[in-house]
């Protein structure tokens, strides 16, 4: 599985000691009180340096972009503090976000931002499937460290926070970890909609999703996809074996269990032509799901090195999208079109298009500034904006009604 984990990222030079590294919430004015001080990075760039107020010693670390030089020449004990010193830029850093600091490289990521509606937490780059079109390939790594710095990051994003999406590589290869993870925030994000990306195939194990249902979180949906109505062609896309087997046996013992489900497909080349089966085959076998989501592919990962086997003009598989929405609707079934541009779509598709891809992954054309819709339009991925559809035009205003 793959979701929206791409994040805006900081390099420079760590002045730490033998720290490793800190989560904690940016503070860009002097003494803010949202969470403890030593719960905070200070982020001090070359203009608020001379502010008053700021006492470094309090924060648990320092993030800027001047110099340690500079930096100790106005704070005194400034080199006791850990710090990224020379951060290649903080400007898009807001009093709020969460940020994770390597002393070590060096590296800043920004973990959650206080005013986005697409916060994810990235659970393991670990996957037990190989997509053909993964944005984000797995990584056979050590993350053994990353739950307990899941739980540091739960506790520190705001309990009005309405929405939460956790995604992988896949989260369940966390074992016990997902679980403790999910049971913070239950309790720590009571009132949070949570959105899990997984691809479903660990939930064929009874126990787990007794495990999962038990935790009772309020406000939990998992996200799984689904390829093909035919077993075969499931397990080539996902490139695993008995994937589709483990993943349908999944459905019915979430459902069982009360977790609620949404099905996810990706359209590309090896996908379009059965979609109009495939939809059938969901209503038949799994009417209880939430939502369908019918998604345009992101440029990312081994979509770029499969692209041949895998790119379609959006256009050229518009008569098996409609065939499929309009009988998924019929059928009483939510469904939505995502990462699909307006121009691109069936005029009567526009209803189910949502604007769904991330503000920092959102890329719009010279060609859209002219486009009387494009308020309304999701426009494209950053990485499509070479390799996109040729039909891609600025329309003329339409009926409200639409």
């Amino acid at each position: 599985m793959s979701g929206e984990v791409i994040r805006r990222h900081t390099y420079g030079e760590s002045h730490a000691g033998e720290a490793g590294g800190f989560i904690g919430v940016a503070a860009r004015t002097p003494g803010r009180n949202r969470a403890a001080l030593d719960d905070c990075v200070a982020v001090v760039d070359a203009a608020s340096m001379h502010e008053g107020g700021w006492d470094l010693r309090s924060y648990g670390a320092v993030l800027t972009n001047v110099s340690s030089e500079e930096l100790a020449s106005r704070f005194v004990g400034a080199e006791e503090i850990p710090t990224i010193v020379k951060a290649e830029y903080v400007e898009h850093i807001s009093d709020g976000d969460v940020l994770g600091l390597d002393f070590r490289k060096g590296y800043v990521r920004s973990l959650y931002r206080i005013g986005s509606s697409f916060n994810t937490i990235f659970a393991t780059d670990q996957c037990n499937s190989n997509c053909l079109m993964c944005s984000q390939p797995p990584k056979d790594v050590d993350d053994s460290g990353v739950v307990a710095e899941h739980l540091r990051l739960i506790r520190l994003i705001p309990a009005t926070t309405e929405s939460l999406g956790i995604t992988g590589g896949e989260p369940t290869l966390l074992g016990e970890g997902l679980f403790a993870v999910l049971t913070e925030c239950k309790n720590r994000l009571p009132l949070t909609r949570l959105h899990m990306l997984t691809n479903g195939r660990t939930f064929a194990h009874l126990p787990t999703v007794r495990k999962l249902a038990a935790i009772q979180h309020p406000n939990l949906t998992l996200g799984i996809p689904l390829y093909s109505d035919v077993a075969s062609h499931h397990d080539y896309v996902v490139q695993a074996n008995g994937a589709f087997d483990q993943t349908m046996l999944g459905f019915h013992n979430l459902a069982t269990h009360g977790v609620r489900i949404e099905i996810r497909v990706v359209l590309h080349r090896q996908t379009y032509k059965r979609l109009p089966k495939l939809a059938r085959f969901i209503y038949r076998n799994v009417p209880f799901a939430e939502h369908i989501a019918l998604m345009g592919l992101e440029m990312m990962g081994y979509t770029k090195t499969n692209l041949k086997a895998l790119w379609i003009d959006p256009v050229d598989y518009q008569d098996q999208l409609l065939e499929s929405v309009e009988y998924l609707s019929g059928a009483g079934m939510n469904v939505s079109i995502y990462n699909h541009q307006l121009c691109v779509l069936h005029r009567s598709l526009w209803r189910y298009a949502r604007k769904s891809i991330s503000d920092f992954k959102n890329l719009y054309l010279d060609e859209c500034a002219r486009c009387a819709v494009v308020e309304r339009c999701g426009g494209l991925f950053k990485s499509a904006e070479h390799i996109h559809s040729a039909h891609i035009r600025a329309l003329g205003a339409v009926s409200s009604h639409i």
